[in-house]
C-alpha cells in the first residue's frame, strides 16, 4: 500500500522527516506484521520517538526518547498514551506549549493536567483542520 498517498492529516502538515519516518517504518511493519492496525501503530510509535504532536501536526522533540509511560513500557504495558504529547517533557517545554495553544488556566496546571490540557487542544485543532 503507497503509504504516502493515506498517511494521516496530521502527519500530511508535519515537517518531511516526520512524514519520511512514518512511511519507512510502516512498510517495514507491513513486512513484518501484514497490512492492518499493528504496522500504523509501529509507525506512530516511531515518529513518536522524535516528535511530539503540537495542535494539528508534528514537530521535533527537544530529545530523541519515548514520549510517555506506555511508549516507555512497550505494547503489553497498561499505562496510557498521551496522544503524542511528550509527557516526559520539561514542565517550561509544556507551558510554552499550552500558551502557544492558548490553553486558558495554564499557570496553574500540575505536569500531568498540562499534558492532558495540551491533549484536549491538540484533538480540537486537528479536529477544526480536517474539517477545513
Amino acid at each position: 500500500m503507497p503509504i504516502r498517498k493515506d498517511m494521516p492529516s496530521t502527519l500530511k502538515r508535519s515537517p518531511k522527516k516526520a512524514r519520511d519516518t512514518f512511511a519507512k517504518t510502516h512498510d517495514a511493519a507491513v513486512e513484518t506484521y501484514g497490512e492492518g492496525e499493528r504496522a500504523h501503530r509501529t509507525a506512530f510509535a516511531a515518529v513518536k520517538h522524535s516528535f511530539e504532536k503540537v495542535g494539528d501536526h508534528w514537530e521535533p522533540k527537544e530529545r530523541k526518547g519515548p514520549s510517555d509511560a506506555k511508549a516507555a513500557g512497550g505494547r503489553s504495558s497498561s499505562a496510557r498514551t498521551a496522544g503524542g504529547v511528550d509527557a516526559n517533557a520539561s514542565k517550561a517545554h509544556l507551558m510554552d506549549i499550552a500558551r502557544r495553544l492558548d490553553i486558558p488556566g495554564r499557570s496553574r496546571m500540575t505536569r500531568p493536567e498540562l499534558v492532558e490540557a495540551i491533549q484536549r487542544a491538540n484533538a480540537r485543532v486537528t479536529r477544526q483542520a480536517r474539517e477545513r
